[in-house]
């Protein structure tokens, strides 16, 4: 019961997140797709092949394992499942990916350009510049063997003449990465036609990565009332 429990509420924190992309622009019409790892089965849920997001429901959503066998669902998982399986079988540190064409980013990846590192935000979130791999043949498990190759200590990466690709340790986390992706994609890319903006130096971009890992939002503990009688 306590699994059947679990897994109903993946399916509905998957299907939400599904509903996310739209909202925020990174998808059209059934394109993109949201996943997220059980860390306790290793079952995997994912949103349902060529279902307008509209149509989306928890009940639609589908589970498989980390060889691809569906475990529950009535519908075909989605078709880049492979990608999101291998990404799971050779990262456990990671149990949310997210698919994207998202405009800005996209158009990086239609050129082969990885998003240079001119932001502190890209600092903050990614550690770095956004990296692009090389074009990866769709259908297989070659995308997710780019992705691991390529992705490094980065949570987003883009695939040369495809799309946005991220990973997180929960799926809230990997789509938090691919809205942030989008975001200074469009920056970078309105920087790049006034001109050729600073590359922030390394030493810079891992002093603001570490504090903002470290130090931003909350952290357990509230923060102590000043006592203002002293």
């Amino acid at each position: 019961m306590a699994k059947t429990l679990k897994l109903a509420a993946l399916r509905a924190e998957v299907c939400r997140l599904n509903l996310e992309l739209p909202k925020e622009g990174l998808v059209t019409w059934t394109s993109g797709n949201v996943s997220i790892r059980d860390p306790k089965t290793g079952w995997v849920v994912i949103k349902p092949s060529g279902v307008k997001f509209q149509d989306l429901t928890p009940a639609n959503q589908v589970i498989v394992d980390l060889d691809g066998k569906v475990i529950e669902g009535t519908c075909a998982p989605s078709v880049d499942a492979p990608t999101h399986l291998y990404i799971y079988r050779k990262r456990p540190d990671v149990c949310g990916v997210v698919h994207t064409h998202s405009q800005y980013a996209t158009a990086f990846a239609a050129v082969g350009k990885p998003i240079p590192i001119v932001l502190t935000a890209m600092a903050d979130e990614f550690g770095g510049a956004i990296p692009c791999g090389p074009y990866s043949k769709i259908g297989g498990e070659e995308i997710g063997e780019t992705i691991v190759k390529y992705l490094g200590s980065s949570p987003g990466i883009l695939l040369k003449n495809h799309g946005v690709f991220t990973v997180g340790k929960t799926g809230e986390a990997a789509l938090k990465a691919a809205v942030m992706v989008e975001d200074v994609a469009r920056t970078v890319h309105h920087a790049l036609l006034l001109g050729k903006p600073d590359i922030i130096p390394a030493a810079e971009v891992a002093r603001a990565h570490k504090r903002y890992t470290e130090k931003y939002g909350q952290h357990g503990g509230a923060v102590k009332e000043v006592d203002k009688s002293t």
